[in-house]
């Protein structure tokens, strides 16, 4: 068997959606410091087109290696740069190559790459292994989570993430109350104001980690993401001021190239460090490990070097103690990871709740959570399955003549 094309396949199509499909509210982020972005609204963050009458227009891109034997294998992925990087750098390593040889396209990719160790050359190395480990799967007619020892664990919680949701307080409160009609057990909600905002934006803070906790009484876990907007000593502020509600986690609360605040939040923080959503391979997580930098990592298949490093960082972290929940671009991928571990590395999922209406929107199978727990997808495969009928209209992203 040999690998014949690789496609970066861009799709459109229309999802008819009763209710809101757009952002309302969007995250802080770390350029926020500056006023004229702070007061960019949820618009900044993309999202569907609006064509009235509960419908929108939706665009997704998929990678696609075919091969002789006509088995492909199908990834997310394939957005912005990496689409340049599949199509010029790593398409001609791999066309001719044993598409069963997933260890070793990943670390040639990886050698290629030695500009491209983290960031957008990595999120186009991690979409192409994650392509392999689906022909793999659909050859021996097994999910990937079995070819990796698993499953593990029979199912697993998901915890419902809010990016996008408004955080006025009466309608967060009232978003957290059906969340937890709808089973889950725990929610990720994202903070608007960071140090540059004062003492109003302090209040902000503790205003809306006091009205989740009311809505969602004393057993719902809740998470506060920062997107690497804050600093130490505001962090450790807020820990003082919030840990009364008991927030499970502060999410990336410094940037991600300052380990050593990691782990000096780590030592003296009372509430859990999440972060690693933006660090790369095993060996950058060994290194923030290593200090001893976070109790949660959030790497994420897509972008963190696929599903065969993924699988390598949750092997380290049973060494080191810590857990991997990992970041939720993908429910699918993250499934077939998640399910090969225990329930003491792999505790729970990231499911964002409005996201995944148009990320699997084209998938024949989406994964979604039943009563709060997500259950082993049974497809053989990765589970991306394309649904051709919601296709309207592609094309094929490249460069090549």
């Amino acid at each position: 068997m040999k690998i014949t094309n690789i496609r970066v396949r861009q799709l459109e199509g229309t999802i008819k959606y009763p209710g809101t499909l757009s952002y309302e509210e969007r995250l802080r982020r770390p350029i926020d410091i500056y006023p004229r972005f702070k007061a960019q609204g949820a618009g900044v963050l993309g999202g569907p087109i609006p064509l009235g009458d509960d419908r929108y227009k939706v665009t997704g891109t998929f990678v696609q290696i075919e091969t002789d034997e006509g088995v492909s294998g199908i990834s997310p992925g394939g957005y912005g740069a990496t689409a340049f990087y599949i199509d010029t750098q790593l398409k001609p390593l791999l066309i001719g190559q044993d598409p069963m040889a997933i260890e070793a396209l990943w670390d040639q990719m990886y050698r290629t790459a030695i500009h491209g160790r983290k960031g957008e050359n990595m999120f186009a190395i991690s979409s192409l292994d994650i392509a392999l480990w689906d022909i793999k799967g659909k050859l021996l007619g097994q999910p990937v989570y079995k070819l990796l020892g698993g499953p593990v664990q029979d199912k697993i919680p998901a915890y419902a993430s809010a990016l996008g949701y408004s955080i006025n307080l009466e309608k967060a409160k009232e978003r957290v109350r059906e969340f937890a009609r709808q089973g889950y057990r725990a929610t990720k909600w994202f903070v608007r104001e960071g140090p540059t905002d004062g003492p109003e934006g302090v209040r902000k803070n503790i205003e809306l980690m006091r009205a989740l906790r009311e809505a969602a009484g004393e057993d719902m876990e809740i998470m506060l993401d920062c997107w690497s907007s804050w600093d130490v000593p505001y962090t450790l502020k807020m820990a003082d001021l919030l840990n009364e509600y008991r927030p499970l986690w502060f999410e990336e609360p410094v940037p991600a190239d300052l380990p050593q605040s990691y782990a000096h939040l780590r030592a003296l923080c009372p509430i859990s460090i999440a972060g690693a959503e933006h660090e790369y391979t095993r060996w950058g997580c060994k290194l923030l490990m290593d200090m001893e930098a976070m109790d949660i990592y959030q790497v994420d298949p897509l972008w963190a070097g696929g599903i065969s490093e993924v699988n390598k960082i949750c092997t380290l972290a049973s060494a080191y103690d810590v857990q991997v929940i990992p970041h939720g671009s993908s429910v699918p991928v993250n499934a077939q990871v998640s399910f090969a571990h225990n329930p003491t590395i792999t505790p729970m999922m990231e499911y964002l709740v409005i996201l995944n209406e148009t990320l699997q929107f084209f998938l024949k199978n989406p994964v979604k959570p039943v009563n709060g727990f997500i259950t082993p997808p049974t497809a053989p495969g990765v589970g991306v399955e394309l649904d051709e009928s919601k296709i309207e209209s592609e094309q094929d992203i490249n460069w090549s003549k």
